[in-house]
């Protein structure tokens, strides 16, 4: 979709593409290619993120006097665009967009002097310890235990699909601190530091042969009681506003960037169907899937104008309501469409099993694209169930429209 630009918004725009070009290095543009899970490996993306800080655009999001840019919503939208269309690594939002408008909102002026400075800058990595075994999409069920014992809490139990876990220096992690009484009730929001005493951490492999995802196990260990965000037994309010930052964001950006690689396998993967005229099974092949991406391309433009009514509607100070479920199921399962579709542009190629690094340098027998859409295919079975599965954020918006 085209935007008609005001001056000012088109030498933002040239001023985010100048630094990409001196500031996104071939090896950081090659490590965004080949990421095909949602944000890049620690070494890429903290890298990036640290680059972003130099320049005052790591945390564009948050609140000026914490760092934030202070840009309007179309700027914020631009600038989105600009990093996906470049194929900059996508960092991991755990710490700058999911935990730190928690501290922002609800963390004490201590508590924000302590963690904020550190996720800006890249220094700390941060992980979330929601999901335990049979406590996914009912989070609510979570049993992972914290019991008072003077200044500090002592932790019991286990959490699971914890992404990048193996990475990170700090955990945002909710814990039962109280039994009985509804579900919600009773669940506190601690932050604290890892690695710790009693902490084991065990890797995950995922089916597309990545390792983002790990389970972690805690057996006595204790976290100061400082750590505690908002009131104790209070967390479940936390962590309904949390989730709301994790499923909203801008989907378009990286959907139009994926639609542009496809486009082009597609490009390549038929250039002998255009060259020739008596193929008629081919070009009919062809056809049928330049219409299937122009189908996608509508609707990651039906996304995108959604996308920039809700940043309206968040500048105007308007709640954000069912607006980030939307968006998740949206995002996502038109994400999971434009796998499928990279994997038939792919056909027997789609099939190798190679692993997406700098061993795929050089010239090889089958495109980069193809080995790269099979393991975007497997990651992105996922799409639809993390950060709430989506038949739960469709509850939500049911609930939502039936309530007016």
């Amino acid at each position: 979709m085209a935007w008609a630009l005001t001056a000012a918004e088109t030498a933002f725009r040239d001023e985010v593409r100048d630094f990409l070009a001196r500031e996104l290095t071939p090896e950081l543009r090659a490590a965004g290619r080949r990421c095909s899970g949602i944000f890049s490996d620690y070494e890429h993306g903290n890298r990036w993120h640290r680059i972003l800080a130099a320049r005052g655009w790591s945390v564009p999001q948050w609140p000026a006097e914490h760092g934030g840019t202070g840009w309007t919503p179309m700027q914020h939208y631009l600038f989105a665009s600009e990093l996906a269309a470049a194929d900059a690594p996508p960092r991991a939002p755990m710490g700058p967009g999911m935990v730190a408008p928690v501290i922002i909102a609800f963390g004490t002026e201590a508590q924000k002097r302590a963690w904020l400075p550190g996720i800006r800058s890249g220094e700390d990595y941060w992980c979330q310890g929601y999901s335990e075994p049979q406590s996914g999409s009912d989070l609510a069920s979570l049993q992972c235990k914290a019991v008072r014992d003077g200044d500090s809490y002592v932790l019991n139990g286990t959490k699971i699909w914890t992404t990048h876990a193996q990475y990170a220096n700090k955990m945002f992690c909710l814990v039962r601190t109280t039994s009985g009484g509804k579900p919600q009730q009773g669940i506190s929001f601690l932050c604290f530091d890892l690695p710790a005493p009693g902490v084991t951490i065990r890797p995950i492999v995922s089916i597309s042969g990545d390792h983002e995802l790990n389970q972690v196990f805690f057996d006595e260990v204790r976290v100061p009681a400082d750590g505690l965000i908002g009131e104790e037994n209070q967390g479940w309010t936390i962590a309904k506003y949390l989730l709301q930052h994790e499923r909203g964001g801008a989907w378009a950006p990286m959907l139009r960037a994926r639609l542009r690689r496809l486009q082009a396998a597609a490009d390549a993967a038929f250039a002998a169907a255009a060259s020739d005229a008596h193929d008629a099974h081919d070009a009919h092949e062809a056809g049928d899937m330049a219409l299937r991406l122009a189908d996608a391309e509508c609707a990651i433009d039906a996304i995108e104008a959604t996308e920039l009514q809700s940043l309206r509607a968040q500048a105007r100070g308007e709640p954000p309501g069912m607006r980030p479920s939307m968006g998740k199921v949206l995002g996502s399962e038109l994400r999971q469409r434009l796998t499928e579709l990279g994997v038939e542009i792919a056909a027997h190629y789609a099939a190798a099993d190679l692993p997406l690094d700098d061993g795929l340098q050089g010239e090889l027998a089958i495109p980069e694209e193809a080995v790269f859409s099979m393991s975007a295919y497997l990651n992105d079975r996922a799409a639809s169930i993390y950060a709430g599965s989506n038949e739960v954020q469709r509850n939500i918006i049911a609930s939502s429209l039936l309530a007016n």
